[in-house]
């Protein structure tokens, strides 16, 4: 007895140093269930690894939406297909296959307010963390005056390391206020820095053609910007009325 005592406690003191504490937890009631369902070594083995895997892996999905910051969780369960007056569905669902991530290219949805844009921007953010894809949501003017702030604080590459380094960076509501050449050349560096390397989400409810008057009209920088956004990406056009005002147009 005093040796088997020994054993479990020394197996124990063994799980917690490797860090499998799920196994720890659960050892002793699945080697009854393997006892009653008569599994052998193997099987036995193979299930209390398995446990450990499912939540490591759980573990790690909620480390990724966490660091992602998505204001909220938006799937395309949600997503109400009949208010856009026009919106290319197949090509939409087939962006959650997330080739475009592999093959570290960009996603750029234009529209107008309240279409949906945001909302398709951040399912595809979820879809990727629980596909294992490292996310990070934030808007163009957050982004801006982060790295705007940042410069003045001598911290530049430490915070633009931020927008460089998840494999998905999503960059909401581009358009939606004017950037200065400061914003704009700062929005150009992550662009850069990313150019097939990783991947990016971009909304606006600008077109291309009008994407010089949110950079200060600087024809020049927005169309270094552009070929290097647009070498590698697809574009969804999402045309209608704003679903935030449904109900008072039903009214």
């Amino acid at each position: 007895m005093t040796q088997k005592i020994t054993q479990d406690t020394e197996l124990e003191e063994n799980l917690k140093y490797l860090k499998l504490m799920l196994i720890r937890e659960q050892y002793e009631s699945l080697a009854k269930q393997a006892s009653q369902k008569q599994l052998t070594h193997v099987q036995y083995l193979s299930e209390l690894i398995q446990a450990q895997v499912h939540q490591r892996r759980d573990r790690a999905i909620e480390r990724r939406i966490r660091q992602a910051r998505f204001p909220q969780i938006k799937t395309m369960d949600q997503f109400n297909w009949s208010w856009p007056k026009k919106i290319n569905q197949p090509q939409v669902r087939n962006l959650f296959r997330l080739k475009w991530i592999e093959d570290r290219s960009n996603v750029i949805l234009i529209g107008g307010v309240g279409l949906g844009k945001s909302h398709i921007a951040t399912a595809l953010g979820y879809e990727a963390c629980l596909k294992g894809y490292s996310v990070l949501f934030c808007t163009a003017v957050e982004a801006m005056n982060n790295l705007t702030a940042a410069r003045s604080a001598s911290r530049l590459k430490q915070e633009l390391n931020k927008y460089i380094k998840p494999d998905l960076l999503i960059c909401d509501e581009l358009g939606y206020l004017p950037i200065d050449k400061t914003g704009a050349d700062l929005l150009f560096q992550i662009i850069s820095h990313r150019y097939e390397k990783g991947s990016l989400i971009i909304t606006t409810n600008r077109v291309f053609k009008k994407w010089p008057e949110i950079f200060n009209n600087d024809s020049t920088l927005t169309a270094a910007l552009l070929d290097r956004l647009l070498h590698h990406a697809e574009t969804s056009m999402i045309e209608g009325d704003s679903y935030r005002m449904k109900e008072v147009i039903e009214t």
